[in-house]
């Protein structure tokens, strides 16, 4: 059965980093893009960073620009999301998710229904 398993979140000072790791298995999403999202109760999940099956492109949300980097190994099947500068904002359980329909494109989805398979979620709690 294929699955995204997110792990690497926890609780952090204001100002510390923590790497976040999306490990994907049972099949492949070496040709999908990937992104990241992340969401707080009561709202809506929200876009913060995406790449390319190949790596060659990233975005970010301007709340992640700067501070957040994404990245993958295709040869561990696994996506990452460092994230540095924390504040209390960034609070939150944050989601990986592949783009199963697109095929090594150069196009980067940045809406959460243009991604149809998400893993688990991972919190991270930032204290001041």
């Amino acid at each position: 059965q294929a699955q995204l398993v997110e792990s690497g979140g926890g609780s952090v000072l204001a100002g510390g980093s923590l790497t976040l790791s999306c490990a994907a298995s049972g099949r492949t999403f070496n040709n999908n893009p990937m992104g990241w999202f992340r969401q707080t109760p009561g709202k809506e999940r929200e876009f913060v960073a995406a790449i390319t099956w190949d790596s060659g492109r990233t975005y970010y949300a301007d709340s992640a620009k700067g501070r957040f980097t994404i990245s993958r190994s295709n040869a561990r099947n696994t996506a990452y999301l460092q994230l540095s500068s924390l504040t209390p904002e960034d609070t939150a359980v944050y989601y990986c998710a592949a783009k199963l329909t697109s095929f090594r494109s150069s196009i980067l989805p940045t809406k959460r229904h243009e991604y149809d398979f998400w893993g688990q979620g991972t919190q991270v709690t930032v204290s001041s």
